[in-house]
């Protein structure tokens, strides 16, 4: 378990990083969508990199998947394109705050409904409160 959470965590420390550089990619080609695009293409070239090298036969079995499962691309074209906009406007840090808000509340209904096919981990009252402690505590790293 520790090595997922070392990669999870690499991974978000990733996230404001991503956000910074492609906002300043948008802003000094003048255009937030053409910085995602651009961010989109190299992710697809790695992607099948690492798909081809790891299970090629996966892209067989896209015609059984549920389309809505599909929907994961909206979501985070949705996210690059709105950080690579507002991140230069509104701040890197406040931006990825309230990313990271979302996340929370996000997560935990996800958890705790077992949505999706999750683990169900039921939103109980020591949960809940780990979840609030950590959202004041990213609200206290923008506030000082």
């Amino acid at each position: 378990m520790a090595q997922y959470a070392i990669v999870m965590l690499l991974a978000g420390i990733g996230i404001p990083i991503l956000a910074a550089l492609n906002a300043a990619l948008g802003v000094r080609i003048g255009s937030p969508a053409a910085a995602a695009t651009i961010l989109f293409v190299v992710a697809f070239l790695c992607c099948v990199v690492v798909a081809i090298a790891t299970g090629p036969s996966a892209f067989g079995r896209l015609q059984i998947a549920p389309k809505h499962l599909f929907l994961a691309g909206v979501l985070i074209a949705f996210y690059v394109l709105t950080i690579t906009y507002i991140a230069p406007h509104f701040g890197v840090g406040n931006a990825v705050f309230f990313v990271l808000l979302g996340q929370l509340i996000s997560a935990a209904l996800i958890d705790h409904f077992g949505l999706f096919g999750a683990r169900v981990s039921p939103l109980s009252a020591t949960r809940a409160l780990g979840i609030a402690v950590m959202a004041t505590g990213v609200f206290i790293t923008q506030k000082v």
